[in-house]
């Protein structure tokens, strides 16, 4: 009989993770043999287990969902990624797949298409969301510079002009400059809308 396929769970939320370990467990093929809720404990875990694919999240604490991907195909290359996230978003997909990922899929997606998706990356293809591919070709990469990212990102937290400057080693002045071009760039009013278009677009994930 064919080993079953040895997957890691990796979700800060433990209802969401014991939901998928016990939904993935009813399939005689799929084993799940570890269960991380930081993105730091992917590499470890997955070594320690001999996962051969590994179910990541996209926003985990200590290390977001993709660099891990990335550190993952770097440590254990045989290990296949497959992203899933609630967070459907173009930039996050076009993200994932530069960093390794073999496929890309979103949280409601039915359990025994799910099942499906993990062998079907076990077995070398590659499986993305046909709705978030299709907005992916849509909206393109993102228009914002390395350090307009910076900016909008430390903004997220809703901290003052100053706050911000402080937080990456800027002028005030330099930190105004560089939203007021993000601005632009997204077509937002407002420096909280600029931050909320470039997070719907995946353009804040991670590093630039």
């Amino acid at each position: 009989m064919t080993e079953p396929i040895k997957v890691l769970l990796a979700d800060d939320q433990a209802l969401v993770r014991g939901a998928l370990a016990a939904l993935l467990d009813l399939e005689p093929d799929l084993h799940v043999v570890a269960e991380v809720s930081d993105g730091t404990e992917v590499v470890a875990a997955a070594v320690q287990h001999h996962a051969d694919v590994a179910l990541l999240d996209v926003e985990m604490p200590g290390m977001d969902g993709v660099a891990a991907a990335a550190a993952l195909r770097a440590a254990l290359p045989a290990c296949r990624v497959l992203m899933v996230t609630t967070f459907g978003r173009p930039g996050y997909l076009r993200r994932a797949l530069a960093a390794g990922a073999s496929g890309f899929v979103v949280k409601d997606t039915p359990a025994r298409q799910l099942a499906d998706a993990v062998r079907r990356v076990h077995s070398g293809l590659r499986v993305v969301d046909p709705a978030l591919a299709a907005d992916s070709l849509a909206y393109g990469d993102s228009p914002l510079t390395e350090r307009e990212t910076d900016v909008l990102r430390a903004a997220r937290g809703g901290g003052t002009v100053a706050d911000i400057a402080k937080a990456l080693a800027l002028s005030e002045g330099t930190v105004r400059n560089h939203l007021s071009s993000a601005i632009g760039k997204t077509a937002a009013r407002t420096r909280a809308e600029a931050v909320r278009v470039a997070v719907e677009n995946g353009w804040l994930l991670g590093d630039p």
